[in-house]
C-alpha cells in the first residue's frame, strides 16, 4: 500500500516539476569501447595529454560507467575505422552526406573557419587568394570544414594547389617556409598565433559561413541506434547542467566559450 502510494506521489510530482527524472536510455557497459583522440590544438595535445577533448572524454567515461580505452590517432584513420566499425567513438568531429551514411554525432560545440594568410601576399580576401595561381594552400588530410572554405579547398585541389599534412605543427612549419601561404584554422588553433613570428607574418580572413557543428563521433557499424542514443544523451546532460561550458571555458575566455557551446 506504501509502494503504490509512494509512486502515486512520484508521478504527481514530476508531471508537475518538483523532481527530475533521469534519461530513460543508459549507456550499455557490456563491453569494452574504444575512442581515439587527434592531435589538433587546443582540442588534444600530445605534449602534455591535455585538452578540451581529452576533459570531455574523461566526463563522457565517468558517467556512462564503461570502460573505454583511448588511444592517439592521425584524423584520417579515424574516420577509416570508424566507418569500418572498428572504432566506436572519436571527438570534435564534423558531418556530411558521405559522412553521416556511416556515423552518428552528438554536437557539444558549433565554431567557424578562418583563412591564414602570409602577408607578404599582399592578398585581402579570399577571392584575391583563390585567383592567384602562384599561392599554395594547406590543409589537414582527411580534414573537412565550412561550405566556403570546402569549396575553396576543392576548387584549388584540382588546380594542384593544395598541400596535405597530418597536423597543425607541419602546416605552420611549411606556412614560415613559405612552401604554403595559407592553411584553414579554428578558434583552437588560436594560441599558436601568439607566437610572435607568426602573428607577424600573417593575416586572419573569415569565411563568411554560419557556425558548423562539431560533436562526439559514433560508429553506426559498432552502435546500434538505441547505443547511440544513449551516449548522446550524456553529451546532452554535459550541455544542460554547464558542464561543457566548463570545460571550454578552462581554455577560453568566458564570451568565447559561451559562444562555442550555446547553439
Amino acid at each position: 500500500m506504501f509502494g503504490r502510494l509512494l509512486l502515486a506521489l512520484l508521478v504527481l510530482f514530476t508531471q508537475f516539476g518538483l523532481v527530475s527524472v533521469a534519461h530513460a536510455a543508459t549507456a550499455d557497459c557490456f563491453r569494452t569501447y574504444t575512442l581515439a583522440l587527434h592531435d589538433h590544438g587546443l582540442l588534444y595535445s600530445a605534449d602534455t595529454d591535455a585538452g578540451i577533448d581529452k576533459d570531455v572524454a574523461d566526463e563522457l567515461i565517468r558517467r556512462s560507467g564503461c570502460k573505454v580505452t583511448v588511444s592517439l590517432m592521425p584524423r584520417s584513420r579515424i574516420w577509416q575505422l570508424i566507418e569500418s566499425g572498428a572504432l566506436d567513438f572519436s571527438l570534435s568531429g564534423i558531418t556530411n552526406a558521405e559522412r553521416d551514411k556511416f556515423a552518428g554525432f552528438a554536437w557539444y560545440f558549433s565554431n567557424k573557419y578562418y583563412l591564414l594568410v602570409r602577408n607578404d601576399t599582399d592578398v585581402r580576401n579570399l577571392t584575391a587568394f583563390e585567383q592567384n595561381d602562384a599561392l599554395q594552400l594547406g590543409v589537414i588530410r582527411s580534414f573537412r570544414y565550412s561550405e566556403s572554405a570546402n569549396r575553396l579547398v576543392d576548387t584549388l585541389q584540382k588546380a594542384n594547389r593544395v598541400s596535405q599534412a597530418g597536423g597543425l605543427a607541419p602546416l605552420y612549419q611549411t606556412l614560415m617556409l613559405g612552401r604554403i601561404q595559407g592553411m584553414i584554422i579554428e578558434p583552437f588553433d588560436f594560441p599558436a598565433l601568439e607566437e610572435k613570428k607568426i602573428r607577424e607574418l600573417t593575416t586572419i580572413l573569415e569565411f563568411n559561413d554560419a557556425p558548423v557543428p562539431h560533436g562526439l563521433i559514433m560508429s553506426k557499424k559498432a552502435l546500434s541506434t538505441a547505443q547511440q542514443k544513449a551516449w548522446r544523451a550524456i553529451i546532452d546532460d554535459m550541455r544542460a547542467d554547464g558542464t561543457m561550458r566548463r570545460i571550454f571555458e578552462k581554455y577560453f575566455k568566458p564570451d568565447l566559450a559561451a559562444s562555442l557551446v550555446n547553439f
